[in-house]
């Protein structure tokens, strides 16, 4: 990563995730990009908040050079080494926790690579020894345009057989790696990366940006001569395809519940500097999903649970969160957070429950957070399958999918919403074309998106006025074929 900064009279920092509200950024050479693996990164920083020792303000400053890092880890003297200590702490924890997904994120989170000055400039490493071995046997990602990057296949490989020594999915792995070189010297400053702390996924993969060094066959074969197993979800890596470059998807863990076909259809070496990458669906277990099952991983309850995740296999939009159906997993998830946040919002307000509504934003990162694996893994699937079937191309933006519900902002009555709040972030409305012309405006301007995506909303919107309820909201999806 790039970004040279100057820090100007800095006292503290309350939210690293509103951190470049504080700085004053000069000779930026390629944008930054410490929010590409967003999934992770909130991962990684739940999991380090449950133990604290050093007060670490913030995972996120980790993966920023030493002087904007010093801001939010003023107790650690070695910060070539903080992002190896926010690992292992938040490895510590969680296993302490007994939380698997937790452990594994902290693994994907040490191999996540670091901001530097310049295109082309390697991040220094480490020359401590973490409590770990799980995290001492990782270094992070080189700069892909730097020498160094010739490590970053070693990186995914190392970090694939620690995930599967812990039981988790080493196919995992790729989504730890980081985005093809950019041009030493671009005058442009415009770089291959991507920085949004508001997509939940993680916009390098929401985005297609991904670029692993290695390819899901290398993954495996080096798991299997290392003999660490296959992980909790052996033989779970499904509807395995080579692109380039395209997000390489895990596939889910199997814990002895089938969430899909566990079928392993391995294609795709790793070509120059692994630009084929894999892209594994939610296939898991044994055999193949049936009935209606509960997707949803989060067990807080501030202000009352979240709604189910309910998950159909075979169905056109086979996610369901209070009424309102959805083609994809992330989402879903998304809204059923978003629904518990709301509610949790509420009865804070009400004063039924104490504390402020500072707790139901903390409990709704945790929500996402303990969705995350799940989450990535089932949008890489449905990205993959709608690029087979000539979707609609929404540029830089993820679903324009609006859904239709009761208790979008505390509302008491049914209303329309974006599913997608981090790029369609509008309130909540009785009629849907309030929502529907808003959608369209954004894909035209903010998004990029291409003229025949652009004419699909406006004739989907024109149909979605025709109808009401549930059915408006369908008019306008299937127009998008969302």
């Amino acid at each position: 990563m790039k970004y040279e900064v100057a820090l100007l009279g800095l006292a503290s920092v309350a939210s690293a995730r509103d951190v470049h509200k504080y700085w004053s950024t000069v000779g930026r050479r390629e944008v930054p990009q410490e929010h590409s693996h967003e999934a992770i990164l909130r991962a990684a920083d739940v999991a380090l908040k449950l133990n604290n020792p050093l007060e670490i303000q913030d995972a996120v400053f980790s993966l920023l050079g030493n002087a904007a890092a010093a801001l939010g880890a003023p107790n650690v003297a070695n910060l070539d080494c903080l992002q190896q200590i926010v690992a292992d702490q938040a490895f510590t924890n969680a296993k302490a926790a007994g939380d698997l997904d937790a452990m594994a994120n902290a693994i994907l989170f040490r191999a996540l690579e670091k901001n530097t000055l310049t295109v082309g400039e390697a991040s220094p490493l480490c020359n401590e020894v973490a409590v770990n071995p799980e995290i001492a046997a990782i270094q992070q990602h080189q700069d892909p345009a730097s020498p160094e990057a010739s490590g970053n296949a070693d990186i995914e490989i190392n970090v694939a057989i620690q995930l599967a020594s812990i039981g988790a999915d080493p196919a995992l792995a790729l989504t730890s790696g980081t985005f093809a070189p950019g041009e030493i010297g671009d005058p442009t400053a415009a770089g291959n990366t991507c920085n949004d702390a508001e997509d939940a996924i993680g916009c390098i993969i929401s985005l297609n940006l991904l670029v692993p060094a290695v390819s899901l066959d290398d993954i495996l074969a080096a798991v299997a001569s290392a003999g660490a197993g296959a992980g909790a979800g052996a033989g779970a890596a499904a509807d395995v395809v080579a692109c380039a470059p395209a997000a390489a998807a895990p596939a889910a863990k199997g814990k002895g519940k089938a969430e899909g076909k566990g079928k392993a259809e391995g294609k795709g070496k790793a070509e120059g500097k692994g630009k084929g990458a894999a892209e594994a669906g939610a296939g898991a277990g044994a055999g193949a999903a049936t009935g209606t099952v509960n997707v949803q991983a989060f067990s807080g309850a501030l202000g009352g649970p979240p709604p189910p995740v309910q998950s159909t296999a075979g169905a056109d939009r086979p996610f369901e969160v209070n009424g309102a159906t959805f083609l994809n997993a992330g989402a879903a998830i998304q809204r059923s957070c978003a629904v518990q946040k709301n509610a949790c919002s509420n009865a804070a307000n009400s004063g039924a429950l104490d504390g402020g509504t500072a707790q139901c934003d903390a409990q709704e990162a945790q929500c996402l957070g303990a969705n995350s694996l799940k989450a990535r893994r089932i949008a890489m699937r449905d990205a993959r399958r709608r690029r087979q079937a000539g979707a609609l191309d929404f540029g830089s933006c993820g679903s324009p999918a609006i859904v239709f519900a009761v208790g979008l902002d505390g509302r008491q009555e049914a209303s329309f919403q974006s599913g997608n709040n981090a790029d369609f972030n509008h309130g909540s409305a009785l009629n849907i074309r309030i929502i529907a012309d808003f959608t369209c405006g954004r894909l035209e301007s903010s998004c990029k998106a291409d003229a025949a995506t652009v004419a699909a909303c406006k004739a989907g919107a024109a149909a979605a006025a025709g109808a009401s309820g549930q059915a408006a909201a369908d008019a306008f999806n299937s127009a998008l074929g969302v």
